[in-house]
């Protein structure tokens, strides 16, 4: 079996992964992603008990017992471009030998949930309410850069997306996927659910303003208005488009689930979401470490 070089998967001198600075015996098969890396230590204070404490630049990881299960939280930062970094190391924990550089004939599959923030885009979904995104909309290019194939369904939304709303050619080319069915049909009850749009940036790519104009002043009416087969786009984020491709292309599971602090129609910002925040994290992690068949 052919080795993988040295420049391509890279290891710290302890033989960890580059940039999560993880051993594989140090990260649990249920795993909690968040943005924050201050949300890590809020998460990991509902374990039972903590095993491992590690540390890398904005990478905050606790692996940890819940229930009589091992459980991972881990900080990603902001963006699909950290998403690229953390899913393909993860899988390098599982499903590569680190010590021989060569891919595990047996695979592993990870449960992977993601715990954020977002903004609304239809006017009906309340703030500090939960989303849970059944689809992510890639708005921002990453998955182009991979083989990877979209289902039917996927490709129908993509076409009637590019249909309905006449979005842009000079922009990446968007794409969608689907959630895990496992662990959406797992947290979506009491939420919404729907389609999540992923954007590369906060700002001009989420159509807000400050001093620079946008090329398309109209994307949140416009994503707003899509709907196909009963899927409307619910909300905007940062993450999920990359974090379903990515996990379904390497054969892992992957959801979202995300407190609204903003309604980008009725104008609102949550006053307080760390209430519904920590009513998600326990929700999350009762449903990850209670016994499934």
């Amino acid at each position: 079996m052919n080795k993988i070089e040295s420049s391509e998967l890279v290891l710290n001198p302890d033989n960890s992964v580059y940039h999560l600075k993880l051993h594989p015996e140090q990260l649990a098969k249920n795993i909690i992603v968040v943005g924050d890396p201050g949300r890590v230590a809020l998460i990991s204070s509902f374990f039972d008990s903590i095993e491992y404490k590690v540390e890398n630049r904005e990478i905050v990881t606790h692996t940890g017992i819940l229930n009589g299960q091992p459980i991972t939280v881990l900080s990603t930062g902001m963006g699909t471009d950290n998403i690229d970094i953390v899913l393909n190391e993860l899988d390098a924990l599982v499903n590569i030998d680190l010590i021989n550089r060569t891919i595990k004939p047996t695979k592993t599959a990870l449960n992977i949930v993601r715990i954020g923030t977002s903004g609304a885009l239809q006017k009906d979904i309340p703030v500090n309410s939960i989303v849970v995104s059944e689809f992510g909309l890639g708005l921002d290019g990453l998955m182009n850069y991979y083989e990877f194939e979209q289902t039917t369904e996927e490709k129908e939304l993509l076409s009637q997306f590019y249909k309905q709303t006449n979005y842009s050619t000079l922009f990446a080319q968007p794409y969608f996927v689907k959630a895990s069915p496992v662990l959406f049909n797992l947290l979506k009850e009491d939420a919404f659910s729907g389609i999540t749009a992923t954007a590369s940036g906060f700002y001009g790519p989420q159509g807000r303003v400050l001093r620079l104009p946008l090329k398309e002043d109209k994307l949140n009416e416009k994503l707003n208005q899509f709907s196909y087969n009963n899927h409307k786009i619910v909300n905007f984020e940062m993450e999920t488009s990359a974090l379903y491709g990515l996990s379904r292309a390497l054969g892992h599971n992957a959801c979202t689930a995300c407190v609204v602090v903003a309604n980008r129609f009725s104008k609102e910002f949550s006053k307080d979401y760390k209430p519904a925040m920590n009513q998600l994290i326990q929700k999350v992690l009762l449903k990850l470490t209670q016994n499934r068949s």
